[in-house]
């Protein structure tokens, strides 16, 4: 090499960093202005989102978009704080087990040891059932809204999650056997950090999580009159128009957490790179639950768990009020992403999915639901049927779609079919035919219902030619009919009136999501 070819070659070497430099940061751009994208229609005049991502334990992106503060002309930032709904369900999990770490507890103990307040039920519920939503326990929100009192309408505590978790007769299933979303084993879990760590919940995990973290800016609602600085109002749209849609409750986590989207890229970080003596405790965390019988589920302790797209993703969705929020990690790949937002109509899981797609680029691919049955059998197929378990209808329309797709659907003949979700759970439905009952048949049912676990008293009468119930102070449900002796209800979900042995109606029972087979006795005339 002469000296002319030696002094070009050191020139390139010296502008080499500096021209991958420059082309790694028209990437950044060109990425970053995508993501403006995603969020486009949060403006000036509106509520909107926070948005931060890390890439290989450092914070690539963090940005605002929208107001905070309507009222008074504040724009969201990243150092905006944001009610992150059930992402909090994590930081619950992770105290139990900070607490079972010091032997302070087992998580296979029963609940009852802790919270003796719980009725004694015939199957065994653990602390365990309770972090993987496997306890069968009612949701307490649900039974208080089947009460006329919905999360939000009234200043519900813990004093209130106790006295109604307390009243109930039974639990949706026997622990272990099935998966239900429920907040109430939430809350118990972190009444059972304070009860056995001598603190509040909020020193507990001030101390023991976010300030060993540097999450600054993280605390929890549990007074909801508490001045935040630096908090996002959080609003719901009505015709046209934002009106405030703030969580006035006392109960905190099932959710309840206050943070920014900087101090979730911080938690997320220690899933990655964990301070010593951690590592056992945190893979503890995102180890899938298992049922009794040894079928793995989606969910870990306060954590879903399961592949996006061909990769592997470590995630929660939150809501609370018009508050939403997604936190997610792709572990294999080192990225995680979170979106927080106060709109209510905004979909953050949406919006992280999107914003991960830029930054995972070629590693994710494009997902193919592919059909379980032919188009012959869904043909067949075609009608109403209840589900055996819960006496929910559900309408099969002769097409790949709804209730048909993410589960494997066998005709077994006698009018009945199964459906088996991607764990194994087989859900038994059959038949039946859609009702139209004459004025005389709905007056059979008219009468008053008493629920002593929900703690209310439901009026059925006819109004009008319908069916309809009452309740205290001032509500009137209209029923629509589905199948013989089953209504749908807005806001209450299935009612499924049952006779005795004279065919006379002896009861009905409420049945939603969250809430199975929760009786209402009739009184006699």
């Amino acid at each position: 090499m002469n000296i002319k070819q030696a002094l070009a070659f050191a020139i390139a070497l010296a502008i080499a960093p500096l021209t991958l430099s420059g082309q790694h940061a028209a990437v950044e751009s060109t990425i970053e202005s995508k993501v403006d994208g995603v969020f486009a229609k949060w403006n000036a005049s509106t509520p909107g989102c926070a948005v931060g991502v890390a890439s290989n334990g450092k914070p690539v992106l963090a940005k605002g978009y929208g107001m905070a503060d309507l009222e008074h002309d504040v724009r969201i930032t990243p150092e905006t704080i944001f009610e992150a709904g059930s992402v909090s369900k994590q930081f619950t999990a992770a105290s139990v087990l900070l607490l079972a770490r010091e032997g302070k507890l087992s998580l296979d103990d029963q609940v009852r040891k802790y919270i003796p307040e719980l009725p004694e039920y015939e199957f065994p519920l653990t602390v365990r059932h309770m972090l993987n939503h496997t306890s069968g326990l009612r949701d307490w929100g649900s039974v208080a809204a089947i009460a006329g009192w919905p999360r939000t309408t009234r200043v519900h505590t813990h004093a209130h999650v106790l006295e109604i978790v307390g009243r109930q007769h039974a639990l949706n299933f026997p622990p272990g056997t099935r998966w239900s979303y429920s907040n109430t084993g939430f809350n118990l879990a972190a009444i059972i950090v304070e009860r056995l760590s001598g603190l509040s919940f909020q020193a507990f995990t001030r101390t023991r999580l976010f300030q060993p973290l540097g999450m600054d800016h993280t605390s929890w609602r549990d007074d909801y009159t508490r001045i935040v600085r630096n908090r996002a109002i959080a609003y719901a749209e009505r015709a046209g128009e934002f009106h405030t849609d703030m969580p006035f409750e006392n109960v905190y986590g099932n959710g309840g957490l206050l943070t920014t989207v900087g101090d979730l890229m911080k938690w997320n970080q220690h899933f990655d790179a964990p301070a010593e003596g951690d590592a056992a405790m945190i893979a503890e965390q995102q180890v899938p639950g298992t049922f009794n019988d040894g079928r793995r589920h989606g969910y870990a302790l306060g954590l879903f768990v399961g592949p996006y797209k061909g990769v592997r993703e470590v995630y929660h969705s939150g809501s609370t009020a018009g508050y939403s929020a997604f936190l997610t990690r792709f572990p294999d790949h080192r990225v995680s992403v979170a979106v927080l937002c106060n709109a209510s109509g905004a979909p953050a899981t949406q919006y992280s999915h999107s914003v991960a797609d830029l930054y995972l680029g070629d590693r994710v691919k494009s997902s193919v639901t592919r059909p379980t049955l032919t188009a012959s059998q869904i043909q067949d197929m075609a009608g109403l049927y209840r589900s055996v378990t819960t006496g929910a209808p559900l309408t099969i329309d002769g097409s790949e779609r709804g209730p048909l797709r993410g589960r494997v659907w066998r005709a077994t003949g006698n009018g009945q079919a199964t459906a088996t979700d991607e764990y194994g759970t087989i859900e038994l439905y059959e038949r039946v035919r859609p009702a139209n009952p004459t004025a005389a048949q709905l007056g059979e049912l008219a009468g008053t219902y008493i629920s002593d676990d929900a703690e209310t008293v439901l009026t059925a009468a006819v109004e009008g030619g319908k069916l309809v119930l009452k309740r205290r102070p001032a509500t009137t449900l209209a029923l629509t009919p589905v199948y013989a002796d089953a209504f749908s209800a807005p806001g209450l979900g299935t009612i499924i009136f049952r006779r005795d042995a004279s065919g006379l109606p002896a009861e009905f029972s409420v049945s939603q999501e969250r809430v199975w087979d929760l009786k209402f006795k009739r009184r006699a005339p």
